[in-house]
């Protein structure tokens, strides 16, 4: 039942897998830099909030503003991070595809084009995203007094 081709077999294979794990390896540093981001969108917003107690009036409305905006930075790169994610699992899928149909002798270049497919389509959208992220962020920013 594991036999291997005479066409190279799962050598070939591994030859054709290692372009995904190359894949595999920048979708985790897209994603640690989108979980950096969350993470200071988050103590951005929690120090925000801290203040919000101690301020009333138009400071208190500027705070809430601010809070709104890292509300929905937060929501775009959250988005951003799931994509990112379901684009590994999709890449991964496409390794074991191959591997599987070496294995238990199935053409696997359709459900693994597919898969692949998926895969660059779900980091298109965590990169919209965090583009989006990232231009909300350029948006809210104030330096200097006023």
């Amino acid at each position: 039942m594991f036999e291997f081709g005479a066409q190279g077999g799962i050598s070939h294979v591994i030859q054709l897998a290692v372009a995904p794990v190359f894949l595999l390896t920048g979708v985790g540093a897209i994603l640690n830099v989108m979980a950096n981001r969350l993470s200071r969108i988050v103590d951005r917003a929690r120090a925000l909030e801290l203040k919000l107690a101690s301020v009333e009036g138009a400071a208190r409305e500027e705070l809430l503003g601010r809070l709104a905006s890292l509300s929905r930075r937060a929501r775009l790169i959250s988005r951003a991070v799931a994509a990112c994610v379901v684009t590994a699992v999709l890449v991964c899928g496409v390794i074991i595809t191959l591997f599987c149909g070496e294995f238990l002798h199935f053409e696997a270049t359709v459900p693994a084009a597919l898969l692949f497919i998926a895969a660059l389509l779900a980091f298109l959208l965590s990169l919209v995203w965090l583009l989006r992220e990232i231009l909300l962020a350029t948006r809210a920013m104030k330096f200097g007094p006023g």
